[in-house]
């Protein structure tokens, strides 16, 4: 087990992959990657049971689904530095001919990508897919979401929602980045979501909140709860309070930088407040 330490130079220098990889092109979205990074960092590096010799079929492992594909530089970063493609492919973000799209997508074959994502609330019905088909073959790995806040105004993960509830998949963990904010603005101004907790209570699943989502020891004491709380009866959901932009403070709580790359000059500013850990590539 790494040390919390550990854990985050790893985020720190994640940090430095995702303002890089977006400058570079000047297109991408910074925010909410920022904001995740500690929860990816910890479910890379601590909570899942994964192979490094990737397969798009998954006996014996657990997976992984990134709904909200948009915070695509987050994910390109961790599968990166835990070993599924060369760290310098990094630089090919948003290029033509790159493996490493906007959007996760699945025709070329990068390690780590079993779901196309783009279309926001799709994959928590592309999980309980997978979910139904671990236990069909007797596997008892789990499977993981991440969804952004603003994604649960898709009617589709309500639909999903109810399903896995009455269908007891409770192989399924499933985490809401609560930021509060979204492309348009702050989520209570664009589309209130109300009680969440509440909310996925009454749908039948099991509810628990990490209020602290960029803290490392919170995010893991919060997903190793969860994996206590699977096999149940009941879909488990993680309401995680996170702040967008995190680690980058001109950045940190201004929902403009949902899609909005970094400055030359505002780079900088970013790389000073996440010096150099691991290696830049």
């Amino acid at each position: 087990m790494a040390t919390t330490k550990e854990l985050q130079d790893f985020a720190t220098q994640v940090r430095r992959d995702i303002v890089r990889m977006v400058h570079a092109v000047q297109s991408g979205h910074p925010g909410g990657s920022l904001g995740t990074t500690e929860f990816m960092t910890v479910l890379y590096n601590e909570i899942m049971d994964y192979s490094k010799d990737f397969k798009m079929e998954d006996p014996g492992e657990d997976l992984f689904f990134l709904s909200n594909g948009h915070i695509s530089p987050v994910w390109y970063s961790v599968l990166a530095r835990t070993g599924f493609f060369p760290v310098k492919e990094l630089a090919t973000f948003r290029k033509l001919n790159s493996r490493l799209q906007g959007h996760p997508t699945t025709h070329d074959g990068l390690p780590g990508i079993r779901m196309s994502a783009g279309s926001l609330g799709q994959g928590l019905s592309v999980a309980i897919g997978a979910c139904e088909a671990k236990k069909l073959n007797k596997d008892n790995h789990l499977v993981y979401t991440l969804h952004g806040d603003g994604e649960l105004q898709e009617g589709q993960i309500w639909e999903a929602v109810m399903y896995a509830a009455g269908n007891k998949i409770d192989n399924l963990i499933s985490t809401i980045d609560y930021n509060q904010a979204q492309i348009d603005g702050m989520l209570d101004e664009v589309l209130p979501m109300g009680d969440l907790h509440a909310k996925f209570a009454a749908f039948g699943w099991k509810v628990l909140e990490i209020k602290k989502g960029n803290d490392i020891d919170a995010v893991r004491e919060g997903l190793l709860k969860a994996k206590k709380e699977t096999g149940k009866g009941k879909p488990v959901c993680i309401i995680m309070h996170t702040v967008m932009g995190h680690g980058v403070d001109f950045m940190m709580d201004k929902n403009k930088w949902h899609g909005k790359p970094p400055s030359d000059e505002q780079l900088q500013k970013a790389l000073e407040q996440n010096p150099e850990t691991l290696g830049d590539y």
